[in-house]
């Protein structure tokens, strides 16, 4: 342990006439010495760094040890040693985040089969997919209904699976309920503005948006809950800048991908996710019913195809 040293006999071997060297600080690092060293020359007494097999100490003539001590310990006063920040409390997993996948899968898999068989109204793709100039003359309901349509069985595969690793996930970390219920209404959200703002003759369909919403909502739910865990300002925004590189090499890959819908769902998962990190809700969505927000998501797609088929 690094500590200031009682003058002691001599250290080093002197030259004939000269006054003895005398170990006024001893510490296991070389660094430390040196910056003690430091503060004695800045008032005029000359000092030496002696290395040790094991650490170093710092000497002085023997005429300066009591001004020295005095110095050293006026600065040790002023310049305590920092204690490691504790290590956050552990944050408890949810349980039962499979529920959600499940339900995730058959709403994917049962609109699938409900459309490709035929068993309700044969334009029910078109009226569900996300199309801008329907969005802009009130069809609201397309920004919800699109994340449950794909184009093809890979399409559908891939978003599927993506979004039970996702969801899963975040199920653990917020709640089955609570990380569904966020995931629709950010995924539906950023397909709404999307439709409103895009050109009127876009169209898009599929769960890729509420997947990268997910992904945005763990990556800022983490950095505002660990925010205070970690002394380095690099190793505090890890978390988000995890989920902006995450977003860069899933989101952008392939011939058709939209881009803009898996940014924007990005940015509401992250305005979410920093939200449901707030304390005053955090506190509160940690003591409510998973079940709650959880049929509040699944009656949000179906009031949306209820529209779509009305």
């Amino acid at each position: 342990m690094d500590e200031l040293s009682a003058p002691s006999s001599a250290h080093a071997a002197t030259e004939a006439g000269s006054e003895p060297e005398v170990e006024v600080y001893r510490a296991r690092r070389r660094r430390d010495c040196e910056e003690r060293a430091l503060v004695l020359a800045a008032v005029g007494i000359a000092s030496e760094v002696v290395a040790l097999s094991r650490g170093c100490v710092l000497q002085v003539a023997a005429g300066d040890v009591e001004r020295a001590t005095a110095h050293l310990q006026l600065y040790e006063q002023e310049n305590p040693p920092r204690r490691p920040l504790p290590p956050p409390p552990p944050r408890r997993l949810f349980r039962n985040a499979w529920i959600g996948c499940v339900g995730y899968a058959l709403w994917l898999l049962g609109v699938a089969y409900v459309l490709s068989n035929g068993l309700v109204r044969l334009d029910a793709f078109n009226r569900g997919e996300l199309h801008g100039a329907p969005v802009r003359a009130g069809q609201w309901w397309r920004a919800w209904t699109c994340l449950t349509l794909h184009m093809s069985g890979p399409h559908l595969a891939g978003n599927l699976l993506a979004g039970l690793w996702f969801g899963y996930l975040a199920g653990q970390q917020l709640g089955v309920g609570t990380a569904w219920f966020l995931i629709v209404v950010g995924g539906g959200l950023a397909n709404l503005v999307e439709g409103l703002v895009g050109p009127p003759w876009y169209r898009s369909v599929g769960a890729s948006t509420a997947v990268f919403t997910a992904l945005g909502m763990m990556a800022a739910h983490t950095w505002w809950t660990e925010r205070g865990a970690h002394p380095s300002w690099l190793r505090r925004w890890v978390p988000l800048g995890a989920g902006v590189v995450l977003l860069g090499w899933l989101g952008t890959a392939g011939k058709h991908t939209d881009v803009t819908a898996h940014l924007l769902g990005f940015t509401f998962g992250v305005l979410l996710g920093w939200a449901a990190a707030w304390p005053p809700i955090d506190r509160r969505l940690e003591r409510m019913p998973q079940w709650l927000p959880g049929l509040a998501a699944t009656l949000i797609m179906a009031i949306a195809w209820a529209f779509a088929l009305a």
